[in-house]
């Protein structure tokens, strides 16, 4: 209680000592909040009168499945608005409680009193937290009433779809003489409508309408030229090949397809934009076009697909092995299903602008479906195949069932009176089946680049190689990107198309997004796949940047300043670990992963180093000291163990040696650091090289010391400084020994050097008749006149010289030790 009353005595004490030192902070600190409220209180407001609105809007678009997209859209738009609100307030709210957990409860009776100052400061901060929590809950009961709205619009667009394949429409015969009556006037009516929009265009908007025609004519002609300069031969087959490979053939029929439709769709889109632009268009006639164009559109994929995978005049190029009268008929049945299709689309958008009876919509329907769900069940009966005896064989069993499935559910609703299901079913069939078949052939034509060595034999890989100057391994591994990169086109363009045709508007595909891209919780992890992706697009940039600055800094800075090839490589793989881990920890950041999380990993970690991993460690930390101390670089020409040979590079866990036999050894950092390592070129590559000669003891040995000493003097590569010397080593068993030892500017040519040198010693010592000994002494006729005569003289000579011979033996081992450099005899 005591040591309680004390802290807050103390406290009350700090906070008149600051009233006094800091009104004008404690001035702004009381207005601020109330800023950040009213803002609040503004927005809340605000979105509130939007919620308003929508909901009446709501109210009259029972029937619109377009517009309760877009209203829902908008309502989760207000409803990511308000929760930015909420998070406006988390700062002020943190201070606030955590201020009054410093401030404490008020003190109890019968305990001293507190300050006035603490007593206003919290009442003024319970008050202000309260009137937030009050903001806070009316944000609350909005973003309820929102998640209401949008629940309620998902349940319409459920019953809208429902009513439309469930509802039925009487068929008897009655409905045939009134559909008869009903077109002809509605035609009349179409004829009168269009007749008077021609004559307006003609009269005031002709140019404008020529205009906009050149406009789209030139933007197809952009795409098409394009995809003929950019494809090539992928662009349309060629008769003239006749073996076609498969892949080509699959490349011919997908980019042909796709260029091609794509430069329709553009030229319809750009001409109803620009009519739509220029005030061409009239309401009634602006429906009506936009329904024509797309009937166009479709009736054009379709016709181009047929004829790329069936290829009825180029049998070469046909994907699918099927008899050439087959071929024509499918591509016949093909093109009808797909302008019937069209057709039931564009006269049922001309009856709703007319504003037509229903029983014309229901009667032309029914016409176009049946004529659909027979042409399906033909396509079934086709027979494009052929046996081993030459007879017609028709489609796979599984194949040829789904077909009269289809078209037996179209013919059988259609006449049921479900023109709404047949009239769907039917364009499914058409325009569903279109994409299926286009996205097959992409998936397939990925598959097919994908193999080894396929994407160089293609037109683009070909190309690719001349103009960049690839090798094979770099061009087949451009083959998988490309794979890749097909497939992910097939999906991105082809399921958006789908989702369209089965009843899905474009604001439910970017309501996907968005909650795709804010992620969802498994667990206490936050998943999200655009974050992540965004980390992964960010750690790739990171890590070609630092290889471009690494490239850079060598290539241009290091190699201006004549800095050391050792340095260069130290400093080059330095940056390159650094940048690596800049790049991980900032992508690892961008994927909204904290960052406080790599505790756990680096327990883990340690576990694993402390059960398995200590030599992976100990070689990561002997490489960092290998790149700090640099007791060898790039270049050197170094001995460690039995391994002798040029160090080629350093990493952080092991060093690459070339041996002198163009062996490539890799040696482990610890087994540098640990073990002895000689180093020939450490600071420099001077070295000193001794080459042994042998002279006959009836020799002249002065003239022959004269001649080893010129020869070595007048060899340009030899050091003047230190001199070269010529040393008398010892009188052998079997010649006079002599050693010859001069210095080298660079030792890694002394076997240039020394060849060099021998050859010149053995020439000139067969014109000054020197003979170097190939036999041991102990066979010349003449021993006697060569050694003392009497034999415990000799013996005791032979053994002094054997002493000598393993002191300078010791000495010379010790000179080469690794990691010890030679020094010059004193001689």
């Amino acid at each position: 209680m005591l040591v309680s009353a004390a802290r807050r005595v103390a406290a009350s004490l700090i906070l008149v000592a600051f009233a006094f030192w800091m009104p004008a902070a404690a001035q702004d600190l009381g207005k601020a909040p109330a800023g950040v409220i009213a803002d609040q209180q503004e927005v809340i407001a605000s979105v509130t009168g939007k919620v308003d609105t929508l909901q009446r809007k709501l109210d009259q678009s029972q029937e619109d499945d377009a517009a309760l997209v877009e209203i829902r859209l908008q309502l989760e738009q207000l409803s990511r608005e308000l929760l930015q609100s909420g998070v406006a307030f988390r700062p002020r709210l943190s201070e606030i409680n955590a201020r009054l957990e410093q401030l404490g409860k008020p003190p109890a009776e019968g305990q001293p009193a507190e300050s006035d100052v603490v007593t206003n400061e919290r009442k003024a901060l319970t008050n202000e937290k309260a009137e937030i929590n009050a903001v806070l809950g009316v944000a609350e009961n909005l973003s309820i009433r929102i998640n209401k709205i949008v629940g309620q619009i998902t349940e319409i667009r459920r019953d809208l779809f429902q009513s439309l394949l469930t509802k039925r429409y009487e068929i008897d015969f009655a409905l045939v003489f009134e559909v008869i009556d009903n077109f002809e006037t509605e035609m009349s009516d179409l004829y009168r409508t269009v007749s008077s929009w021609i004559r307006f265009v003609v009269s005031f908007k002709l140019k404008s309408m020529l205009a906009a025609t050149f406009f789209a004519l030139a933007a197809a002609a952009v795409i098409v030229m394009g995809g003929r300069r950019l494809f090539g031969r992928l662009f349309e087959p060629d008769a003239r090949v006749e073996d076609p490979s498969y892949l080509s053939r699959l490349s011919v029929a997908f980019w042909s397809t796709l260029m091609q439709t794509i430069a329709v769709i553009v030229f319809l889109g750009v001409t109803y934009f620009l009519y739509d632009y220029f005030g061409v268009l009239r309401g009634d006639i602006g429906a009506m076009m936009s329904s024509l164009f797309y009937v166009i559109g479709i009736v054009f994929f379709v016709s181009r697909l047929g004829t790329a995978v069936l290829a009825p005049k180029l049998p070469n190029w046909r994907l699918i092995a099927v008899e050439s009268g087959a071929a024509r008929w499918l591509m016949l049945l093909i093109i009808a299903t797909a302008f019937f299709t069209g057709l039931d689309y564009l006269l049922s958008s001309v009856y709703r602008v007319l504003g037509s009876p229903i029983t014309l919509t229901v009667g032309e329907a029914l016409v176009s479906t049946v004529i659909i769900g027979v042409l399906v069940v033909l396509i079934g009966m086709v027979k494009p195949f052929v046996d081993e005896n030459g007879q017609p064989k028709p489609w796979p069993r599984t194949l040829r069932y789904f077909l009269y499935l289809l078209g037996g559910v179209t013919i059988a609703a259609a006449l049921l009176g479900y023109i709404g299901l047949a009239r769907f079913v039917s364009q499914q069939i058409v325009v569903t089946g279109a994409i299926l078949a286009t996205m097959y052939i992409g998936f397939l034509s990925s598959r097919a680049i994908n193999e080894e060595d396929a994407f160089a034999k293609t037109t683009v890989g070909r190309r690719i190689q001349r103009l960049f100057k690839l090798d094979d391994t770099t061009l087949d591994q451009l083959g998988l990107v490309t794979s890749i990169v097909i497939n992910l086109i097939v999906i991105v363009i082809g399921v958006p198309l789908i989702l369209f045709q089965w009843g899905f508007q474009p604001g439910d595909m970017t309501t996907w997004l968005y909650k795709v891209g804010a992620g969802f919780q498994i667990g206490t992890f936050t998943f999200s796949p655009v974050g992540i992706l965004s980390g992964i697009v960010v750690f790739a940039i990171g890590y070609f940047l630092t290889r471009w600055f690494q490239g850079w800094l060598d290539g241009s800075v290091m190699a201006r300043g004549k800095v050391d090839a050792g340095v260069r490589n130290s400093i080059r793989v330095a940056v390159g670990y650094a940048g690596f881990a800049i790049a991980a920890l900032i992508a690892i950041s961008s994927a909204g992963l904290d960052l406080s999380n790599l505790a756990l990993v680096a327990g883990a970690l340690s576990l694993g180093i402390g059960f398995g991993l200590q030599n992976v460690v100990s070689n990561f930390v002997s490489g960092l000291i290998l790149l700090a101390e640099r007791p060898f670089k790039v270049g050197d020409w170094i001995v460690a163990g039995q391994v002798s040979g040029t160090v080629k590079k350093i990493s952080v866990r092991a060093t690459e040696i070339e041996t002198f036999q163009r062996q490539s050894v890799i040696l482990p950092n610890s087994e540098l650091i640990n073990s002895a390592v000689g180093n020939w070129t450490h600071r420099n590559k001077l070295g000193r090289i001794d080459i042994k000669v042998g002279v006959a003891y009836d020799s002249d040995v002065k003239r022959a010391h004269e001649i080893m000493l010129d020869v070595v003097r007048s060899h340009p590569m030899v050091l003047k400084n230190p001199e070269p010397f010529v040393l008398f080593a010892n009188f052998g068993t079997a010649a006079l020994e002599f050693e010859v030892r001069f210095f080298l500017a660079d030792v890694l040519a002394s076997n240039t050097v020394q060849n060099d040198i021998r050859f010149a010693i053995l020439e000139t010592f067969a014109r000054e008749h020197i003979h170097i000994p190939s036999t041991p002494r102990a066979q010349d006729p003449k021993p006697a006149e060569k050694w003392p005569a009497d034999d415990e003289q000799m013996e005791a000579q032979v053994a002094l010289e054997e002493e000598a011979r393993r002191k300078r033996a010791a000495a010379v081992a010790s000179e080469r030790k690794p990691g010890r450099r030679r020094k010059p005899d004193p001689e």
